[in-house]
């Protein structure tokens, strides 16, 4: 069961990032055939990304309590069906109900597939199994654009979502042949909090699409709304009879709440960097995208590679140094990325590329480590929805502060040849921010709990599926 469960959602996170990173290379063959806008184009990479982040605290709770193996099986087979139906949308508005559908499935896997393998894995080798876990994932990153360029070129962008949803299908079947009577789930005290399920879905929707907005009038009135709304959740929260989000596990939790805090920060600092050198190859130095594609392989190879190692790390050592080690190679490589010139040798951009593909290994696994080992095993759904949420939230501030730093340097126009200083300008800035940000997340990282293994007892309480009789686990005390 336990090599079934890590086989299976590293597939998942493999075909999920694939699908999310390939999808850009088919985008002028979709705007190509239904004729599109610029905005709308960018409205079916985003749209995804939106319906993923909205659902994802409320469906970890919902698997809490009605069991994390049935909704991330749910999840699977949504994700499959909808990923086929996109191949075959008669218009734009179809493909984008589709892709929406899909994000909202690819949130029941991403609030659930870290909780799985935690729950199957005991403490002892639970380090491994998430960095294999988390390997799949950037591994689906580092092949998506190349693999995806091939298929979409030479296929068209319809045979990508075929050839995803085929290969989604089968580690559907092989999920549902060895899991459908494995299940977690806890005791259920008080309902659901639908209320506050809907605050938080439109507060960070109204956030991510805000600061793709900035900095225009738009942008900045949706992110006041945002917090605003933000500020109703987590007032709602502390007075819910069963709340999505405990706020208590942030107040009374300092590993779960500076973890995630170094997750937020990370993902932050780091999403818009493959970006921004993409068209720094492409305009500062006259490279094609295959070429540029290339350049940036080894790097996101070693994330994938050695995301593996630094799980297995993890078991011996104690998650939040290797975490903070992580962090602060990328700290070091986004800072060297800030002096970055039309001439910078190719070698020294590689290096930096793979000292920052060694950090975010070092990070990533560890942390997850961290965040899953610090709660108790009824949160464990929480934890995992949240871990994510983190991770899709940061994403999208990073493009934010990206974009809008072009906007402010370059201008909201389409970038010309006369624009690439300003751009090679607006890139340098970007990559201060981001390393200044890290360097508040290296500290986060490294914040432990006052007892010794926060978390432990929790962890090995919670290897045994159908285990609804056991006793409560002891509250954390980080």
């Amino acid at each position: 069961m336990q090599n079934t469960i890590l086989a299976v959602t590293a597939v998942t996170g493999f075909l999920a990032t694939f699908m999310a990173s390939s999808i850009n290379i088919a985008l002028p063959l979709i705007e190509e055939e239904f004729r599109l806008s610029a905005v709308m184009l960018g409205w079916i990479s985003t749209s995804f990304v939106l319906s993923t982040g909205a659902v994802l605290m409320a469906v970890g709770r919902i698997a809490d309590l009605y069991g994390r193996t049935l909704i991330y099986l749910i999840g699977l087979a949504s994700f499959t069906v909808f990923t086929f139906a996109s191949a075959f949308a008669p218009s734009v508005e179809v493909l984008l109900v589709m892709r929406v559908l899909q994000g909202l499935a690819s949130g029941l896997l991403f609030a659930t597939h870290h909780a799985l393998v935690t729950l199957s894995h005991p403490p002892e080798v639970r380090g491994r199994a998430l960095g294999l876990q988390v390997s799949g994932v950037y591994l689906g990153m580092t092949v998506g654009p190349v693999l995806g360029g091939v298929i979409v070129r030479n296929t068209g962008w319809r045979v990508l979502f075929v050839v995803v949803g085929a290969a989604c299908l089968v580690n559907c079947v092989v999920a549902v042949w060895k899991l459908r009577k494995t299940e977690w789930r806890e005791p259920k005290t008080a309902r659901f909090d639908v209320f506050g399920s809907v605050v938080w879905a439109l507060a960070l929707s109204a956030l991510l699409l805000g600061f793709t907005r900035l900095p225009g009038v738009s942008g900045v009135v949706l992110i006041v709304v945002s917090v605003l709304g933000l500020a109703l959740f987590f007032w709602r929260e502390t007075r819910a009879a069963d709340p999505i989000l405990s706020v208590d596990l942030f107040l009374r939790n300092r590993v779960f709440a500076f973890s995630n805090l170094a997750a937020l920060i990370n993902y932050s600092a780091t999403f818009a960097m493959t970006f921004l050198m993409s068209l720094y190859l492409q305009y500062n130095r006259g490279l094609d995208a295959q070429e540029a594609g290339l350049i940036l392989v080894p790097g996101l190879f070693l994330q994938a590679a050695l995301s593996i190692v630094a799980g297995r790390m993890a078991d011996r050592l104690p998650s939040r140094i290797i975490a903070s080690v992580g962090m602060s190679l990328t700290v070091l490589g986004l800072f060297a990325f800030a002096f970055l010139t039309e001439t910078t040798p190719y070698w020294y951009i590689i290096t930096i590329l793979c000292v920052l593909g060694i950090g975010f290994a070092l990070f990533a696994s560890p942390i997850a480590n961290t965040i899953m080992g610090s709660v108790e095993k009824r949160r464990l759904g929480t934890a995992s929805a949240t871990l994510a949420t983190m991770r899709v939230t940061g994403q999208n501030l990073s493009m934010g502060v990206a974009t809008l730093v072009l906007a402010v340097i370059v201008g909201r126009h389409e970038i010309e040849v006369v624009d690439y200083p300003n751009f090679l300008t607006s890139m340098r800035i970007s990559f201060a921010i981001f390393a200044a940000l890290c360097v508040l997340g290296v500290a986060a990282s490294l914040v432990r709990s006052r007892e010794p293994e926060a978390g432990a007892p929790a962890a090995s309480n919670a290897a045994r599926p159908d285990d609804r009789a056991l006793p409560a686990d002891p509250p954390s005390t980080s």
